[in-house]
């Protein structure tokens, strides 16, 4: 490979540099689209979807791994 650095092990290669000023690359490239405006929207009460309270989850959750261990047990004891 003619593209890797001489001390660089193979498969190993180098960063293409831009040819511009070096202020530009330091800072790095959203690939999102739209900017933050987006993500903040899903966190508001504008936004549309299912509303649940964290308790009700936290309730729920609990109750599924509850019914897990529970047939779990119920499997150990019916096993022949």
């Amino acid at each position: 490979m003619a593209d890797a650095p001489a001390g660089a092990p193979r498969g190993v290669v180098r960063k293409r540099t831009t040819g511009g000023g070096s202020s530009n690359s330091s800072r790095p490239v959203s690939r999102a689209g739209g900017g933050s405006s987006n993500m903040l929207k899903m966190y508001t009460d504008d936004a549309p979807g299912l509303k649940v309270d964290p308790v009700v989850v936290v309730v729920l959750s609990l109750a599924f791994i509850g019914s897990v261990f529970i047939l779990h047990i119920y499997g150990k004891f019916t096993r022949n």
